[in-house]
């Protein structure tokens, strides 16, 4: 199958008439089910950008979406090779009216990351069928009343093998998406309309890409702001990267999605081994997650006849040419960007996106680049998002950009895992929101706004591990007949464990325990002293359970909670008995709520 689509001919611009002269056909609405996505023969004649058919769709984008409308559509774009394709894509417009009657509603065209090789990955598929890792990224820029139009990209629906990480070609998708959408009857998009590119990893290069094709490629829109996070800017340095790592299962889908985009510099057949072949049938028909575990720590090697390992086929001059030919910080972008990258990124160095920044600064292009302390691959694509949406509200609503390019720092340092073992997500010293309930008082205690959880997650061997809970010494506020001041501990006994998994949804599963004794310091106002051994008989168990989209990771939504039993209280002398009492029993609640450090700007 790979061999029969990689020779297909591909046709430049001009042989399939994008002249003026030929005659614009009309949309029309698409046929229902699959055969949507099965693009007319012969095509009508048209110019990218120009809209096929189209038809109402249904979309589940989870909790907290807005209402919306929805339609998907088919339409006119333009590949790598400067040839005509055909892609399809999803318009979601908010049903509440947009609050500004003297501007048209703002766009934002979304452009997704890495959703996998087969066809029921693409986003417009996901949406329909409620599965779409992105949701949570989609839905708050829908929350602020934008339309989003987010692209399937070229091949991932309409037959053929997606082009997958062939940048110009996803560029262009991105914008031409705009174009067709408001060429869908009575939908309201103006295609004049103030316009912002927000993408990452995968969308992330698409974003770039599409800021710098902007001015040559679709001079008519009004893009205000682009907004690229996760960007592989140097596909060289990239590669070598994901190489037997973590990350190598986006090194296979890259070799499978250029080799259709540039078959005769990368001949896939002649260079896959039976094994390679096997891997590349298997990996279009799987979605992300389900390859990520599944072909990581894999070398390039292992697939190519003769196992010839990745610096020899990089030293092919047709491969070498195809790499590069994805790099961006070639041409400026005339809108403000904003880049943002997770220092500890196991999936793409650091230091390749920090270069892509200075590249467009010397260029002229304004540049904010945000460093994401404690956010690795995933985490950084959705703990971006209310910076992204505040960055973007400010374009929309013209105030000046402030760029980070005469920033005077040296350049940030990855402070990664090693990605050449276990897949691990490792919380380090992770900002904790938390407060405990005592049932008895009926009142909620609130833990120290400088508390924190660590963990790692080791995603490849299931376990939750290396839990580290720390709170420190604090006053609350106890009614006890009166309002009584009451100084607190919460000592863990052991560190947190247990399992954690990502599913080949993108759903995280966390299920684990927190064990710690509460004890009790001093309580009144004039600092009543009580023995020191002042403490519950035995730990108190915290059950850490959590069952969500992997967004919440990185979205400030990873919350554990809900009962437990408090022991009674020991070694509290005359006061014990009342104490235990009123803080005491089953019953108790708690939540404790974590979330990555905060960004700063570089």
């Amino acid at each position: 199958m790979i061999r029969s689509f990689l020779r297909k001919p591909m046709l430049p611009i001009a042989a399939l008439a994008f002249a003026a002269a030929s005659a614009f056909a009309a949309p029309v609405a698409g046929p229902a089910g699959n055969a949507f996505y099965t693009p007319p023969s012969p095509l009508p004649a048209g110019a990218h950008g120009d809209l096929i058919w189209y038809r109402t769709a249904t979309v589940n984008l989870g909790a907290g979406a807005p209402g919306v409308k929805a339609w998907n559509v088919l339409y006119r774009s333009t590949d790598s090779r400067e040839a005509e394709n055909v892609v399809t894509g999803t318009v979601l417009v908010p049903t509440k009216a947009w609050s500004n009657i003297f501007q048209a509603r703002p766009i934002v065209t979304y452009a997704v990351g890495t959703h996998g090789l087969a066809q029921p990955c693409a986003p417009s598929q996901q949406f329909a069928a409620g599965t779409d890792y992105e949701n949570a990224n989609i839905v708050a820029a829908l929350n602020a009343g934008y339309a989003v139009l987010v692209t399937d990209y070229a091949g991932y629906t309409t037959g053929n093998i997606p082009t997958y990480l062939a940048g110009s070609s996803q560029g262009r998708a991105v914008l031409d998406i705009v174009k067709a959408a408001a060429q869908i009857p009575n939908v309201g998009i103006k295609a004049t309309a103030k316009t912002a590119i927000w993408g990452y990893s995968q969308g992330g290069q698409s974003a770039a890409w599409a800021g710098e094709l902007k001015d040559s490629y679709a001079a008519d829109l009004n893009v205000v702001g682009v907004a690229a996070g996760g960007v592989p800017a140097d596909f060289l340095t990239a590669a070598r990267y994901l190489d037997g790592r973590n990350g190598s299962s986006f090194l296979l889908a890259a070799t499978i999605g250029l080799a259709q985009q540039y078959p005769e510099s990368i001949p896939f057949e002649d260079l896959a081994s039976e094994a390679g072949l096997a891997a590349a049938a298997d990996a279009k028909q799987i979605c992300v997650f389900e390859a990520l575990f599944k072909y990581q720590n894999r070398f390039l090697s292992e697939f190519t006849m003769g196992n010839l390992p990745l610096e020899t086929l990089l030293s092919l001059p047709g491969i070498r040419n195809a790499l590069t030919a994805q790099n961006l910080g070639k041409t400026k972008i005339s809108a403000p960007v904003y880049q943002y990258h997770g220092q500890a990124d196991w999936a793409l160095p650091l230091g390749q996106a920090y270069d892509l920044k200075k590249k467009y600064c010397a260029l002229g292009t304004n540049v904010k680049f945000d460093l994401l302390p404690g956010a690795e691959h995933i985490v950084a694509q959705f703990q971006a998002a209310p910076q992204v949406i505040s960055w973007l509200g400010d374009r929309f609503n013209g105030k000046t950009a402030v760029g980070t390019c005469a920033t005077t720092q040296a350049d940030p340092v990855s402070n990664a895992n090693p990605n050449d073992g276990n897949f691990v997500v490792s919380l380090k010293n992770w900002p904790l929101t938390a407060s405990i309930g005592l049932k008895t008082l009926g009142q909620t205690i609130t833990l120290p706004d400088t508390s924190t959880f660590s963990a790692d997650t080791d995603m490849t061997a299931k376990q939750l591990k290396n839990g580290k809970l720390a709170v420190p010494d604090f006053v609350a506020k106890v009614n006890i007949l009166l309002p009584i001041d009451v100084k607190l501990s919460v000592v863990p006994t052991t560190d947190a464990s247990g399992t954690a998994t990502l599913d080949n949804a993108g759903k995280l599963h966390v299920h684990g325990l927190q064990s710690a004794n509460l004890k009790i310091q001093t309580v009144g106002s004039l600092g009543i002293n009580i023995p020191t051994g002042c403490t519950t008989s035995k730990p108190v168990d915290f059950p850490i359970d959590f069952d969500g989209p992997v967004s919440s990771l990185g979205n400030g939504n990873l919350t554990f909670s809900g009962t437990t039993t408090f022991p009674s209280l020991s070694g509290c002398g005359l006061y014990g008995p009342l104490l235990s009492t009123l803080m005491s029993g089953s019953g108790q609640t708690y939540s404790f709520t974590v979330k990555p450090p905060a960004a700063k700007s570089w």
